[in-house]
Parts: C-alpha cells; structure tokens; sequence
C-alpha cells in the first residue's frame, strides 16, 4: 500500500471520528439544556402554586376574621334585643359559616334558628309546626332570609378586598407567611410534580434584605442556578417580596437522564484509541518494510564483494604461475581468509535478526562478575584500540559486581558498543575509550564512553530502532545494517535491564550507559 492511500485512509477516518464526536457533544448539549430548561419550568410553576396557596391562606384569614367581627356584634345585638321584647317572643338568628376553596371561589352557609326563653329551636323545626297553617308565611320568612345571606357574603367579600388592597401589603412579610407553612408547600409542590430534590429556600423582603432562609449554602451558587418567584403577585410592584429556592443537586440530577451517552463515549473513545494505534501500526510497519528493503539492498551489496573478491581469488589460484611464487600465494590465500571472516561476519549479523522474530531469546544463565568481564574484553580489544594509535581505559568502581547473565551476548553487547565506537572515530583525532562500572539504586551501571563523532540529540532514542542509522545524507563512510545497537537493546531487556544514550563528556562523542540488577534483587 502506497503511503498517500495510507495518508488517504486516516484522513477519512479522522473525519468520520470528528463527525461523530461533534454530532454526539451536539446531542448532549441539547439534551442538558431542554432538561434544565424543563427543570426551571417546573419549578416555577411550582412557586407559582405556591405563591397562590399563600394568597389563598391570607384571604382565608382575613375572612375569618371579618365573620367572626360580626359575629360578635351581632349576638350582642340579639341580647340586646331579647331582654327589650320579653321571653315569650320568639327571635331568630343567622349562624354564617365561609370557606375559601383553592380556586379562589367563596363557599358560605348559613343557619337560621329560632329562640324563645326557654330554649332556641331550629327554624326547620318550627316550620314543620306551622306548615299546616302557615306555609306562606314560613316561605316568606325563608326568602328573606336567604336575602339577607345574600346581602352579607356580598358585603362581606367587598370589605375583606378593601382591607386586603388598603393594608396586608403593609405588614412585614413575616407576619404574612408562616415560613414553616411555606417550606411545606414547597416540598410538597416539587415532590408532586418529580422534583423530589434537596433544596434551600429563602425569603426575601419588598427592601431586598433575607429575612429567612431554610439551610446553610456550602458555596456560594450561580445567579442562573437560583429561582425566583415572586410572593403576593396582586402587591403593587414597589411592595412585592420575593421567594428564592436553590437545588444543590440541580446538576447531579439533569446529568443523571443523560447517563446513557457515558457507554456511547466511551465506545467512541476505545474505537478511537483503536484506529490510532492501527494507525501507528502501518506507519510503522511501513517503515520497517522500507527500513527493511534498504537492509536488503544493503547487504546484498556487502555479501556481493567478498564473494566477488573469494571468486576471483580461487580463480587465479588455479594459475599455475601463482602457485610457483610463494608470496603471491599467500598473499591471496590471506586475501580469500580475510573475506571469508568478513562473510561469516555478515551472515552472523543476519542471523541475529532471528532473534528479533522470538519474544525472548534463550539464555545460558549463570552467575558473571561484571568487573572481570569488563576487564576481559577491554584487554582483548585494546589491540584493535592501539592499531588506531587510541588508548582505552578501565574504571571498576563497583563493589558489587556479581550479575546473573548470559555471558556470550552480554560479550557481544559490549563488543558491539566498542566496535561502534572504533568504526565512528574521528579521524583527525586520536580515540580515547572508557570503560566503567559502578553500583547505583542497587543496580549495576556499565557505561562505554568515547570521544567519537558522537550522535545528536534528537537520536539518542532511535538509535536502538531495528534498521536505522543516522542520517548523514548520501555519504555512508561506514557500513552497517542498523542491527548492532537494536541487537544490544534486546538483550540487556531481555536481562532486565535498560540501556541509553547520552552525549559524552563535553558533548564530545557518546556514552551509553547500561543498567542491570544485580544477582541479589
């Protein structure tokens, strides 16, 4: 697959992953805001009710008080009245009774009983004694009476108005409400209509001052999070009082209709991590199918000149002239020697790739003392070191040295990393190798520092990469395949331990550092 149809494909489904993502916000942030916008309704039509029970109570009470007013005088009235016209006449009197219904109507009733000075009998009564002889009489006396119930509710609701317009706006609103009453209807209003949810409410006065409020507020709410109401409509506007509820879990409770979105979101989020490590993938594949072909073309180039240079050379030893002269005889016998190791070296190289295809190469493990190691190999490559008229040396600080390692690769780890830094020397300046252990963390270091060309920075990491070299544009003086420090990485992992890249003393050359537990941990 070519890398613009790779490129191609994640664009389409990154923009799919937006669509969807913005479609599915979209959804939710209008389902949140429909709910809280019928959670506001709701509430205000509940301090809507509220607010005319409280109406309701008030007018109640204004009536009572009017009805039981003439009540009073009334029956001092007919006191007066009984002991002017004697014991033996009959009076009769109107007990009223009045009730305010909650849609705002005035139901009322009356009694009429008849008294004589003995005792006062109901006017029923009286008329089914007289209803042989009277009935006219009695009729009349009944519709008049209810006349007069007639005259009095009316009288009675013109001046319970006029005393409710002329002075209840006048009070303080604490002697209007009763605040317990009020907290009640509140609970019951939004427990009716769903919203069974803390709140706090709280009263406030035609000055604008809190003259009541039901609980403490753990912070301070938002002005959009509190509603109000208004206490009395029908109060002229300069005297009105004000009712204000605040729901802590306003919140917790709109966010809890929209739970069902969470799994949508999450599924989005797990598709999405998954086409983003898909992606990562065939980049990535792609590199190394790339990264692969130039190992390829690479190696068949290097495989090509020794056995070209072993070809040629077998053939003029079939010279019978060659072999007369001794010298040039071993001259090519040295020449076809010295290839041979050089081929034997780069099929070892290929094979290490084999070790890249197993999760975890199989080890010989046993118990190395890393200073003695270290030594070893520093003293066998200090030949090498000195052809190029360089100097190594040895600094064994570590006081606990033992490791359980495979001693073979954990050799060819530390050949690698000296060998690299032969091949990357400067030229113009004699090479200078250190090699050092010390006990850190309860831990192992070995560091391999040289004063080389070094790497920059920005490799430090990619250096450890199967098949990468460092860029050094179309000039490649030294030739590699991009295995040596991939192969040194998997190994001391496989050992349990780290290894990185640093620049070297003076950001001169490069220091790798090897990290490994020692045979205690």
């Amino acid at each position: 697959m070519r890398k613009s149809t790779i490129w191609l494909l994640a664009i389409v489904m990154a923009f799919a992953f937006a669509g969807l993502l913005y479609l599915q916000v979209t959804y939710v942030s209008i389902t949140l805001k429909t709910r809280s916008e019928q959670f506001n309704e709701t509430a205000k039509k509940c301090l809507l009710q509220v607010s005319k029970n409280l109406e309701y109570d008030e007018t109640r009470k204004y009536i009572e008080e009017d009805i039981s007013k003439d009540i009073n005088a009334y029956n001092r009235y007919q006191n007066a009245s009984a002991g002017v016209q004697g014991y033996n006449q009959y009076t009769t009197r109107e007990k009223f009774h009045f009730e305010v219904n909650p849609n705002g109507s005035v139901q009322g009733g009356v009694e009429i009983h008849s008294f004589s000075n003995t005792k006062s009998q109901p006017l029923s009564s009286l008329m089914k004694k007289q209803s042989s002889g009277n009935i006219v009489a009695t009729t009349k006396e009944l519709f008049e009476a209810y006349t007069r119930r007639y005259l009095y509710n009316s009288e009675l609701v013109r001046d319970v108005v006029n005393n409710m317009l002329s002075h209840s706006n006048l009070k303080p609103i604490e002697e209007r409400v009763d605040f317990k009453q009020l907290n009640t209807y509140l609970k019951t209003e939004f427990i009716n209509n769903g919203l069974n949810l803390p709140f706090v409410f709280s009263v406030i006065n035609k000055d604008g001052n809190t003259v009541y409020q039901s609980g403490e507020l753990q912070r301070k709410p938002r002005t959009s999070d509190v509603l109000t109401g208004v206490l009395f409509p029908s109060d002229l506007p300069s005297k009105q009082n004000f009712l204000r509820v605040y729901f802590p879990t306003k919140q917790d409770y709109i966010f809890s209709e929209v739970t069902f979105i969470v799994p949508s979101v999450i599924f989005s989020a797990l598709l999405l991590a998954t086409f983003i490590f898909t992606l990562y993938i065939v980049f990535r594949q792609k590199k190394l199918s790339m990264m692969k072909n130039d190992f390829i073309n690479n190696m068949t180039h290097e495989l090509k000149t020794p056995v070209s240079t072993i070809s040629l050379a077998s053939q003029m030893l079939k010279d019978s002239d060659i072999t007369k002269s001794p010298d040039v005889f071993k001259h090519i016998s040295g020449v076809i020697n010295d290839e041979t190791k050089r081929l034997g070296f780069l099929v070892e190289k290929v094979l290490q790739m084999s070790l890249f295809e197993r999760q975890k190469a199989a080890f010989k493990l046993k118990e190395v003392d890393a200073n003695d190691l270290l030594a070893n190999i520093a003293n066998t490559f200090a030949l090498k070191v000195e052809k190029y008229n360089g100097t190594i040396d040895i600094d064994l600080r570590a006081e606990d040295s033992t490791i359980y390692v495979d001693e073979m690769h954990l050799t060819n780890v530390l050949f690698n990393l000296m060998d690299n830094a032969v091949k990357y020397r400067r030229l113009e300046t004699p090479l200078k190798l250190m090699a050092r252990t010390r006990n850190e963390g309860g831990k192992l270091l070995i560091s391999i520092e040289d004063n080389g060309i070094g790497i920059r920075k920005e490799y430090h990491k990619k250096v450890f990469d199967r098949f990468f070299r460092v860029p050094t544009g179309n000039v490649h003086d030294v030739k590699g395949f991009g295995l040596g420090l991939a192969y040194v990485r998997k190994i001391v992992e496989d050992h349990s331990g780290t290894i990185r890249a640093e620049n070297g003393a003076g950001n001169i050359g490069t220091k790798f550092i090897i990290t490994l537990p020692l045979i205690k941990s």
